[in-house]
């Protein structure tokens, strides 16, 4: 399917808008304050979606929508976030009492999440009563997110909140994952100007495929074993993106690439994964933390992920994309994109990121994200030129891309 990409963005801001009147219900009726952080489209695959559920409780509710929007809504919230609920609603110690203010809570921010989209599209949308959840994972996660094999398009929204004297932050998540049905509907191109779903699902593929090469050559550099955990295509406001990353310190590269995609490659790794890194690269040690030994082997590292990253988007685009040498960074999340946003918003307002997670499952600690940052109007059109028959072959193996 073809889906208008202005229009996405306007959903967007929709969902953001929806975040902050469900936002606001809370504070009125708990006190508690409420914060927005974020607001993203993602297109991920359900397994991917998962994965940032797993190992934290949850509670919530789940509501089905029909109408002009189909789909379902999932509000979750954290343990504390839940007993900072329960505990402003029903002091007593009641379990039942005390599921039931979260639906109750559930239902009325909920409804104030829907009520945008309804009044934009000039629609009904109706939204069933809502359904208690929790758990870990899955247990709290729409339906339609257990099925393997499947890219959705989820509209997330992360919002931290505050209670008390201590000011101890919750935190709550907003899913909206709609039917591709309604979707399509509502994103089909007004104009010649769409972009195809599946192109999209092919970019979003190749992308992990090479992010798992460049774990591969952390591996071989480094000894290091590593995975690719999550990995994802969002859009997501310029200004945003800074707090996406958020304020942990992070020590990397930056990368300017050029050619028929440009834009710009972070690799961040956490300060414990940087300095392992650095430590099975540098064969003695330095009085500096991040002297120019240091520095120098991280570029060198940082070079070769790139190198196997770029080559594939070149393969799949077939065009030459270069990338410029590494530029060191050691400071928090934040501060390091800011200046690349600075210069994005120079032209555009909202942003495609490709976003992929690089870990490890044994019991060293390891942490290493790769963000990209392509020029939209950039990648709209290398996605329009993209031939059909190049994306099949995509589908055969993907990998043979990037060993070329």
């Amino acid at each position: 399917m073809e889906i208008d990409i202005r229009e996405l963005e306007t959903f967007q801001e929709l969902a953001h808008d929806g975040a902050q009147s469900a936002a606001d219900s809370l504070a009125q009726l708990t006190g508690i304050s409420t914060n927005v952080q974020v607001t993203n489209v993602s297109l991920m695959s359900a397994s991917d979606l998962q994965y940032e559920f797993i190992g934290t409780e949850f509670a919530g509710v789940n509501i089905d929508l029909s109408g002009e929007i189909s789909g379902e809504v999932v509000l979750a919230f954290d343990e504390r976030g839940r007993r900072a609920i329960t505990d402003e609603l029903v002091p007593a110690d009641d379990p039942e009492k005390k599921k039931s203010s979260i639906k109750e809570v559930g239902n009325i921010m909920s409804s104030g999440f829907v009520d945008g989209w309804a009044n934009y599209l000039n629609a009904k949308i109706k939204n069933s009563p809502p359904d208690y959840i929790e758990g870990t994972g899955v247990d709290v996660l729409p339906k339609s997110a257990t099925e393997e094999d499947t890219h959705l398009l989820v509209f997330r929204s992360r919002v931290e909140a505050s209670q008390g004297e201590v000011n101890e932050p919750v935190d709550f998540r907003i899913l909206l994952v709609p039917d591709s049905t309604s979707l399509e509907r509502a994103l089909t191109p007004r104009a010649e100007d769409g972009i195809s779903f599946e192109k999209l699902e092919v970019f979003t593929d190749m992308t992990k495929e090479g992010a798992e090469k460049a774990a591969a050559n952390i591996t071989s550099m480094t000894g290091i074993d590593t995975n690719v955990n999550v990995s994802r295509l969002t859009l997501v406001p310029i200004e945003d993106i800074p707090r996406e990353v958020g304020n942990k310190r992070y020590v990397g590269n930056v990368m300017e690439f050029e050619g028929k995609l440009g834009g710009y490659l972070v690799i961040l790794f956490d300060q414990p994964s940087g300095r392992a890194v650095v430590d099975s690269l540098v064969p003695m040690e330095t009085d500096e933390q991040w002297g120019s030994m240091e520095q120098e082997a991280l570029k060198e590292l940082g070079n070769i992920m790139t190198s196997g990253f770029i080559d594939g988007w070149a393969n799949v685009l077939d065009a030459e994309i270069k990338h410029k040498p590494p530029e060191f960074v050691a400071d928090t999340g934040s501060s390091i994109m800011s200046p690349i946003t600075s210069k994005i918003a120079e032209t555009d307002d909202h942003a495609f990121m490709l976003d992929s997670s690089i870990q490890t499952d044994s019991d060293q600690v390891f942490t290493c994200q790769m963000l990209a940052l392509p020029r939209r109007d950039e990648l709209e059109q290398a996605l329009s030129d993209l031939l059909v028959e190049n994306s099949e072959n995509t589908r055969i193996d993907p990998a043979d891309l990037f060993d070329r």
